[in-house]
């Protein structure tokens, strides 16, 4: 048996650079048998020479094939006759028998190669055969269309044969008809008439209207269109509100011609707030022996005047502002700013409407809702505090604890919405005791506006690339674009079976998470997810904690890999190794820019990995059958260094895997 494995020849690899081919060299010409094939199909010089086989099979007649086969069988069986009369001789023949061995190696690829063109033939059959078929289908449907026609046709001259039956005849029936056409006619032209000449005398009452008008516009500087309206009431806005209105229209007009920005609420009622209270001075004698009586009769509870007077300290003002921020793929931001008048601090509320309608997947119902959508748009401004520090003084005289328990129905109060009023707010509270008053400033609204609309921008187009994603993950599909498909093999084996969101206390409870925990990582503000990956009788779980600020922030993954006992980060220096892959090296998986392929590319490379640990796991020889994750990558390497790191690290486009 030595003998003959010493024997075996290495496969021959033809180069299309005219390079020797590998192997052995010193064998003899009698060793090297060639099929001869026919002619190979022609392609351009500049690309090169290759050899197809479903080209040739148009070229080959399958006739002479199968006189082939039965002549190739034939000399097989003539070779295995000779080879076993030479063996039951017991001579020394062992050279005859080689030779016969190789022709009958010869024979079998001939068999091989005329197995693959009979498949090739097939193939083309059945390709043929359903393309016969959609032709027949195609005219079926036709032959359809064309009897529904006629159908229809025969209903309608039926219809018109039955016309008669009403016992008057067919031109009588015409007659009354055109009569009772005219009078209609007649009743028409009267109507047009009559309108005319209303519309002929508006005209001149309109033109003389606006010719009287004409002073008075040109003195207020008040045309009479919708912007100018716009502005007349802007003058009713508070000064953090009027800020923000003015600066959003300047930048509008200069920079982002799809920037909608009015005002919304009512007018009347923001008059009214300015309204020096005289008549109620005159009235107040009256009043007070109403009050008297009514204060003998009840009087109201602590409870109810404490919300009384929360309600009135929480009270916004009358007039809103709305901005409608459009983005890349017609999908619309719409703000809405409110002025709280006792807080002296502003809040906005936020939508998201799409063009086309989305349906939203389980695990994407946070990622547009209006309490998280703008949450940490700067790193820290999550919104749930007062930003203005007076207010808590406020606050302990009407026993309100925080503002986080009215955001729903107030707004947020985010650092950056107060910067777009032009509010800024000192952290040393000796200010506010002396009386300092924060006014609205345009400079510090103009220093801000640029950035922050693009960061609203990037944050809704970040989101909806999220809410699509999760769409393809929940039904354990990674969507990954041709863009980034160079990052990854061609065969990856383990997949994701499971895609949930889970919620921060059952995130902080996991055993495996405790890194990022203690690393002060895992914040409320956060969203987090639970991903399972699995292959044969691995599982992978990946805690996935993904930052509002996604995607200029990364996702964090933290694994537990069920297999051969549970091993996690603390006793597994190759699942340690998996986590760096996917956290520390991420920008390689940004993909193109905005990077939002991010997330899903970082769930790919896991799948990678997971192949990557399986298939370069030493085989146990005491465990009988064979091996549960055959070897498919190739790796240059298995293991590395007294604690045997395994090669995580895919070198594209050589396709091998190799040690960081």
């Amino acid at each position: 048996m030595s003998s003959e494995s010493s024997k075996k020849r290495k496969p021959k690899v033809i180069r299309s650079d005219g390079a020797p081919a590998e192997g052995k060299r010193n064998r003899s010409d009698t060793e090297q048998t060639f099929i001869p094939h026919p002619r190979p199909v022609s392609l351009p010089p500049q690309e090169g020479k290759y050899y197809s086989e479903e080209a040739e099979v148009d070229l080959r007649d399958p006739g002479r094939d199968y006189e082939l086969y039965k002549y190739t069988c034939q000399e097989l069986q003539r070779l295995m006759a000779e080879i076993q009369d030479l063996k039951s001789r017991g001579g020394k023949d062992a050279v005859e028998i080689e030779d016969r061995r190789i022709q009958s190696c010869v024979h079998f690829m001939t068999l091989k190669k005329l197995n693959r063109l009979a498949h090739i033939r097939l193939k083309k059959g059945r390709d043929q055969t359903h393309e016969a078929k959609q032709k027949v289908d195609a005219y079926h449907l036709q032959l359809q269309n064309l009897l529904y026609e006629v159908m229809h046709l025969q209903k309608e001259i039926t219809k018109c044969l039955e016309f008669n039956d009403s016992g008057v005849s067919f031109p009588n029936r015409l007659a009354e008809k055109y009569r009772e056409c005219l009078s209609n006619k007649e009743k028409i032209l009267k109507e047009i008439e009559v309108k005319k000449e209303y519309l002929s005398s508006l005209q001149p009452r309109l033109n003389s209207i606006m010719q009287a008008s004409l002073p008075v516009q040109e003195y207020l500087f008040m045309p009479f269109d919708q912007a100018h309206k716009q502005y007349e009431t802007a003058r009713h806005l508070p000064p953090p509100l009027y800020v923000l209105f003015v600066q959003a229209t300047a930048y509008g007009q200069a920079c982002d011609k799809t920037l909608s920005v009015a005002i919304e609420g009512s007018v009347d009622e923001a008059k009214a707030l300015f309204k020096p209270p005289e008549d109620s001075q005159d009235d107040e004698s009256d009043s007070d022996a109403e009050e008297e009586q009514t204060t003998k009769r009840r009087r109201p509870t602590l409870g109810v005047q404490l919300d009384d007077k929360r309600k009135e300290m929480l009270k916004r003002h009358p007039l809103s502002v709305m901005l409608d921020l459009k983005c890349k793929d017609d999908s619309v931001l719409h703000l809405t700013f409110y002025y709280l008048m006792n807080l002296n601090i502003m809040t906005v509320k936020a939508k998201v409407t799409t063009a086309t309608e989305l349906i939203t997947p389980i695990s994407a119902g946070d990622l547009l809702s209006p309490d998280s959508v703008l949450s940490c748009l700067y790193p820290g401004d999550h919104g749930k505090k007062t930003p203005n520090p007076a207010n808590q003084y406020q606050f302990d005289k009407v026993g309100i604890l925080t503002l986080r328990d009215y955001v729903l129905d107030l707004g947020h109060p985010y650092l950056w919405v107060q910067k777009l009023g032009g509010l800024h707010f000192p952290k040393d509270l000796s200010q506010e005791l002396a009386g300092h008053t924060v006014i609205a400033d345009h400079s510090l609204s103009a220093s801000h506006m640029e950035t922050t609309m693009k960061l609203l921008k990037t944050r809704v187009q970040s989101r909806l690339a999220l809410h699509k994603q999760f769409a393809s993950l929940e039904h354990g599909i990674v969507p990954v674009t041709s863009d980034c498909q160079y990052l990854f093999p061609a065969k990856v084996v383990s997949r994701l079976v499971k895609w949930v969101t889970i919620a921060h206390e059952d995130y902080l409870e996991l055993h495996f998470t405790k890194d990022i925990v203690e690393a002060g990582l895992a914040e409320d503000t956060n969203l987090y997810y639970m991903a399972l990956v699995e292959r044969g009788t691995a599982k992978l779980q990946a805690a996935v904690v993904l930052n509002p600020g996604y995607s200029s922030i990364p996702p964090i993954f933290q694994l537990c890999l069920n297999w051969k006992g549970e091993k996690t980060n603390s006793n597994d220096d190759n699942i340690r190794a998996m986590e760096s892959e996917v956290n520390v090296c991420y920008k390689e998986l940004c993909g193109p820019r905005p990077s939002h392929q991010l997330l899903t590319n970082q769930l790919q490379r896991l799948c990678v990995l997971l192949d990557v640990y399986l298939e370069t796991d030493s085989h146990d020889d005491s465990v009988e059958g064979p091996k549960e994750f055959p070897q498919e990558k190739m790796c240059l390497r298995l293991f590395r260094g007294p604690s045997r790191m395994k090669p995580f690290k895919y070198n594209h486009p050589q396709g091998f895997f190799s040690h960081r």
